[in-house]
């Protein structure tokens, strides 16, 4: 059975995408630790990172970076935190968090519930970042 992030990436579950490579894809948490929270996933399902092979844990981590760089640009938090913990869905995922401090990164601490418009705003901004940045890649 596909996982939810194969479905989205099917498009058969929406997603506020801000990203599309032929290796990946980029959209944004559902249920976000803070604004801008994304997710890069890679378009195979794979479920364990220690499964990648070693070319796209790179081309992840690259696309993962570029992400980062545009949430400092457009959200100017104290860091980007990057986390890889792979329990909540059998798909690797990157979660790249614009962060004030390591509380930032509690999954306790998700919301639920997120504001469409701010979902929106946040998408919109990363998405600007990364043209302002060059990238083609860029995902509407």
């Amino acid at each position: 059975m596909a996982s939810v992030f194969s479905r989205i990436i099917e498009g058969e579950l929406p997603a506020r995408f801000v990203w599309r490579d032929e290796l990946s894809v980029v959209f944004l948490s559902n249920r976000p630790l803070r604004p801008g929270h994304a997710l890069v996933v890679p378009r195979q399902e794979i479920d364990h990172w220690l499964d990648l092979d070693t070319s796209l844990l790179a081309h992840l981590t690259t696309v993962a970076q570029s992400i980062g760089t545009a949430q400092m640009a457009g959200f100017q938090p104290a860091r980007v935190g990057l986390m890889l913990a792979g329990l909540e869905v059998p798909h690797v995922h990157f979660h790249v968090v614009p962060i004030r401090g390591v509380h930032d990164l509690d999954f306790g601490n998700q919301d639920a519930n997120p504001v469409a418009a701010v979902m929106d705003d946040a998408a919109e901004t990363i998405r600007r970042e990364l043209r302002k940045l060059g990238y083609d890649q860029v995902s509407d």
